[in-house]
């Protein structure tokens, strides 16, 4: 949907013409999966799928909420406070609503409507990408004065607090602070990043949606959490260190015996290689090796496949038949896994081959197909000019 037909329906809901546009994208996470809460690097890039958002002011004091994707509408007055209501779309924007009135910064009713084009439950941030629409928006509009990192710390805090799922700060930042043809290396304790050189070239970024329901993402997740925290303790017997990324692959080597239990060996072998994997694909894009992002690319996925364990047969088969075409620099499953989706580096002018054999193997296999996308690495949020 283009911006002029968005504006078409804003002028249809609400009987006047929007005053203010924005987007927001989606992400993809390059390179560093499961370290985040292990004190290690992630390689997030924002993508150009995400949320648009117009605005216009109204008389009457009210947050009119309507969406192009959802029939769900909204419409509340100007309060102190308020509370989430059941799990409908319209919670994202109502808890950074809520954030500015509760931190006593002043709102008046505006109408607002929204269209997204990131695939709802894939893993590319859909959430984020509103909360931080809507934060970014609502703060130019009012001039608030909120910096962009207080913008991403309050779209979090909506995420964990408001609508009550515990997920860390790595997808607000990236859709907040990305740019075009660039990965930001990124220490989600420290909140430290690098924005490295992500040139493309005359490939694109391939997202594959494998469209399988992730039931078990989040038992999963916090078993891998307490396996590292097994880890950690162990190694703690003679290592000064506060998480299992403050060491490099040697130091691992040289006292991994304390570790007793193979799985969670396995599990830390997984999250030191792949910290340090991350620092060198930060190396190989800034040298424009493509080919040699690749390998870590196949390296990390094989990684979280057999030592992590946390790919499943759909992610595993989009990365296979990766591996089998010429035109695939690279592919890797990223995010949680059990599912959502994988991602790819591919010739931009061998996509749609690639996309339907990939569909065609998967299918056979899987027994559904997935959803292929071609992306390119974009901007963070901005206000785009009417």
């Amino acid at each position: 949907m283009t911006v002029d037909q968005l504006k078409q329906q804003f002028q249809s809901a609400f009987n006047q013409q929007a005053l203010e546009t924005y987007f927001c994208p989606g992400r993809v996470n390059l390179i560093g999966e499961h370290i985040d809460y292990n004190g290690g690097l992630v390689m997030p890039c924002a993508i150009n799928f995400g949320t648009w958002m117009l605005l216009a002011p109204n008389e009457d004091n009210v947050f009119r909420f309507r969406s192009v994707n959802f029939e769900d509408t909204y419409d509340i007055g100007v309060q102190d406070s308020y509370e989430k209501t059941g799990r409908e779309w319209y919670n994202y924007p109502l808890g950074v609503l809520h954030h500015f009135v509760v931190d006593g910064k002043q709102v008046k009713g505006l109408d607002v409507l929204y269209f997204g084009n990131v695939p709802i439950g894939s893993g590319l941030s859909s959430s984020a990408s509103i909360e931080i629409a809507t934060a970014f928006a609502f703060n130019q509009y009012f001039k608030r004065g909120y910096s962009k990192l207080e913008l991403v710390k309050m779209a979090k805090s909506v995420e964990n607090n408001f609508i009550g799922l515990s997920s860390g700060i790595m997808d607000q930042f990236a859709v907040a602070f990305g740019e075009a043809n660039k990965a930001l290396m990124l220490n989600c304790d420290t909140l430290e990043y690098k924005a490295v050189d992500a040139y493309l070239g005359d490939n694109v970024l391939a997202v594959i949606n494998t469209n399988k329901p992730r039931k078990l993402a989040e038992s999963k997740y916090n078993e891998r959490v307490e396996e590292c925290a097994q880890a950690l303790k162990a190694l703690q017997q003679e290592l000064n260190i506060s998480y299992l990324c403050d060491i490099d692959s040697d130091t691992f080597s040289r006292h991994q015996h304390l570790i007793t239990d193979e799985v969670v060996l396995k599990r830390a072998k997984h999250v030191v290689e792949e910290n340090e994997r991350v620092k060198l694909a930060a190396d190989a894009l800034a040298q424009h090796n493509l080919a040699e992002f690749g390998r870590l690319m196949y390296a990390s996925h094989q990684s979280l496949q057999h030592d992590y364990e946390v790919s499943g047969v759909e992610l595993d088969t989009a990365v296979e038949y990766s591996k089998t075409d010429s035109n695939v620099i690279g592919a890797r499953m990223t995010g949680a896994g059990f599912g959502g989706c994988a991602i790819a580096i591919v010739k931009a002018d061998a996509f749609e081959t690639y996309s339907k054999n990939l569909i065609d193997y998967y299918t056979a296999k899987i027994g559904y197909a997935p959803s292929v996308y071609a992306t390119n690495i974009s901007s963070g949020v901005h206000e785009l000019v009417n």
